[in-house]
């Protein structure tokens, strides 16, 4: 496929975006090029996933490279004519441009008589909620298609063109969710003495949870503890009776999730009895924390030299990426690529004024050409 025919690619999957693993449109529109370029492709991997090889080597050499193809559940705010044409789903984490480069990558490399290993593409769906990756190792993935190491990578708004970075260890964080329940004793908003006002427990394990961060964690750890939701079944001239906090919790080690999942506990536990409330509290981890194998990150850092500029100790990333599951069964790597400095192209993943950058995909093919050709 020519330059234009991969913009022109990506923005159709950009103005028909869909979400999780309802990918049916994006996933057979990805399998028949593959398909019609001569891969052996098998669909259906993790319930819609899709995997194309090329088998030029042995086994026990194969890579396996990786894209993620689902949307977000958000409504895009651009106005340009690719937008999204599903109210309320839009590609505003820039998988679209994803799944064109490894699409463009493997299509060049069928036609290369340079490629001497076999290589599984691997289309992933729903990163997003943190399945997709699971849905394909439990469907197989690995034993259906050997690989001794598997690549992923992402695009970094505000990052130039060009640009890669990544990091040996932990890179990406894990990804806790809470949900405390608390139960009160509703009534007259004038005669608050005879209840348990929920709102103020709720309220105050509020501000206690943020001391897990300023006190119990150390100072050279990484810790994030945000509280998103507070809702309430209270009304102007009514007490609540029940309280829902909801939120999420960032680290790098599996030893500050349990810490923060035995303080709030202790937190929640504590301010109930002294307010004579009950509580009821789920926590659960949605990612586990990424870290990157330091050969394999060696390997994918002189790829992306040999294509760009690379910082190959970038340092750690906040946000949380499904890729993590793949590498807690085989070694590999995540490389940031730059999407740009300017408009749509440096908003915010997530953002609803996100686009990903047309004039990186041609970066991000020759960086796939480059890792799979490495070996």
């Amino acid at each position: 496929m020519s330059d234009a025919e991969l913009q022109s690619f990506r923005r159709d999957l950009h103005a028909h975006p869909e979400t999780g693993f309802d990918l049916k449109r994006t996933s057979d529109k990805i399998a028949n090029r593959l398909k019609d370029a001569g891969l052996e492709v098998s669909q259906g991997v993790g319930g819609i996933g899709i995997v194309a090889s090329l088998r030029r080597g042995p086994e026990e050499t194969a890579i396996g490279l990786r894209a993620d193809m689902d949307a977000l559940p958000i409504t895009e705010a651009n106005e340009f004519a690719h937008r999204s044409t599903q109210e309320g789903k839009f590609h505003g984490c820039g998988h679209d441009g994803h799944s064109t480069m490894l699409l463009g990558a493997a299509l060049k490399l069928a036609q290369s008589s340079a490629l001497t290993r076999t290589v599984h593409f691997v289309f992933q769906p729903d990163e997003e909620n943190g399945r997709g990756a699971m849905a394909m190792i439990d469907d197989g993935l690995f034993e259906r298609f050997p690989m001794s190491a598997i690549y992923g990578l992402h695009n970094m708004p505000g990052m130039p063109v060009g640009h890669f970075a990544t990091q040996p260890g932990p890179f990406c964080a894990f990804e806790d969710n809470f949900e405390i329940r608390i139960a009160g004793k509703g009534g007259h908003a004038s005669m608050p003495e005879v209840g348990v006002d929920p709102i103020v427990v709720g309220a105050a394990i509020v501000g206690q949870l943020q001391t897990i961060v300023a006190r119990s964690v150390a100072a050279t750890e990484h810790c994030v503890v945000s509280v998103t939701g507070f809702e309430t079944d209270g009304a102007r001239n009514i007490l609540a009776s029940n309280v829902v906090l909801t939120g999420d919790c960032r680290g790098f080690d599996a030893s500050v999730s349990q810490l923060i999942k035995a303080r709030m506990s202790q937190i929640t536990n504590g301010i109930c009895a002294a307010q004579g409330a009950t509580a009821e509290i789920d926590y659960g981890t949605s990612f586990r924390p990424l870290v990157n194998s330091p050969a394999e990150t060696q390997t994918a850092a002189m790829a992306a030299a040999s294509t760009g500029q690379i910082d190959a100790s970038y340092g750690r990333v906040g946000f949380s990426e499904d890729f993590a599951e793949f590498l807690s069964h085989r070694p590999g790597a995540f490389m940031l690529m730059g999407n740009g400095t300017e408009g749509a192209h440096a908003m915010p993943l997530h953002n609803p004024g996100y686009d990903f950058n047309d004039g990186a995909i041609d970066t991000g093919v020759r960086y796939w050409e480059a890792l799979a050709l490495s070996g």
